[in-house]
């Protein structure tokens, strides 16, 4: 863990802060992979690059939670500009033992704070966890609110995203979207209202054992054996936190994040998916195996369909 030094926390008085969360992607597999011991000292070697951003900034780390580092600035420039920096430094490491980039999702809140014995609360900082919990990898995340606080120049690197549910709110969060890599060919969001509109039309039935999900289109649902996933699944096949499903433009998407990979098969299809660590478009229906070939059975299957709003299937 990294001791926060002494002069670098920002002086409790103020009432408005930007917080910013960064989680490292696919822990568990690393601590799977690595052993406990070695896999702290990767991620503890990441943090330290990553405090280093936060100090010159004039931010500070306030906590590092295993995987998780909470960090809070006197600006939302500052925290845009870090979470930048965060991705870019992020990017440029890679692990020997692993043998693959390391890769961590971002997101940042600019708003009221209650700082109470060296931590912060508030929904600023509640908001702030929800959305790195949705954030894909490599991703940076800001709500519409804290783009308003940032300087005209630093406004132009952030692109709105279709209306987000967020878990704990009952209203629909107006997610923005930073684009920290700085590539000339972004592509252009084609967000009218007739889009949002027909995007909203869907939903997507998750079906496990007895019990049934289902997933909005700006719902982000966790699968696994934890029981704080929204979709339990206690089969020896599966990961703590498996996969996750997400609208995306109209569709859904499953992305895996397991140990053993992720399979789908789509009805109708006659080759299935197999899924290690990366994302998939999921067809009208099908079925999802976590860590196993769906042909096998058992307990680590799940089935979906797409449905219309009200029940109808988008099969007719």
């Amino acid at each position: 863990m990294i001791a926060e030094k002494k002069g670098e926390k920002i002086a409790e008085s103020s009432s408005r802060r930007a917080i910013l969360f960064a989680d490292v992607v696919d822990s568990t597999s690393i601590y799977e992979t690595l052993g406990d011991t070695r896999a702290l000292a990767a991620i503890n070697r990441l943090f330290a690059v990553l405090a280093k951003k936060v100090k010159a900034a004039k931010g500070s780390v306030v906590k590092t939670m295993g995987d998780g580092m909470v960090c809070q600035f006197a600006t939302a420039d500052a925290a845009l500009r870090v979470a930048c920096e965060m991705q870019e430094a992020t990017a440029a490491m890679t692990s020997p033992t692993l043998r693959r980039e390391l890769a961590i999702k971002v997101a940042f809140t600019y708003g009221p704070i209650v700082p109470k014995g060296g931590d912060v609360f508030g929904d600023t900082v509640n908001l702030c966890a929800r959305l790195v919990g949705i954030a894909n990898p490599r991703q940076v995340l800001t709500t519409q609110q804290t783009v308003d606080a940032l300087s005209p120049g630093l406004r132009k690197r952030c692109r709105t995203l279709p209306p987000t549910k967020v878990r704990g709110r009952a209203a629909e969060v107006a997610a923005c979207e930073v684009l920290w890599r700085g590539d000339a060919d972004i592509t252009a969001l084609n967000l009218t209202k007739e889009s949002i509109a027909k995007a909203t039309q869907w939903v997507l039935k998750l079906s496990y054992a007895d019990g049934s999900f289902t997933v909005d289109p700006a719902a982000s649902v966790r699968i696994g054996r934890d029981k704080q996933n929204e979709v339990v699944v206690p089969s020896q096949h599966a990961s703590r936190l498996h996969a996750r499903v997400f609208g995306r433009d109209g569709n859904f998407v499953i992305a895996d994040q397991s140990s053993n990979g992720t399979f789908v098969m789509v009805d109708g299809s006659t080759r299935e998916i197999r899924l290690r660590r990366e994302e998939a478009l999921l067809g009208e229906r099908g079925t999802i195996g976590l860590g196993s070939p769906t042909a096998d059975g058992g307990d680590h299957l799940l089935h979906y369909r797409v449905q219309r709003r009200g029940g109808e299937s988008s099969g007719g």
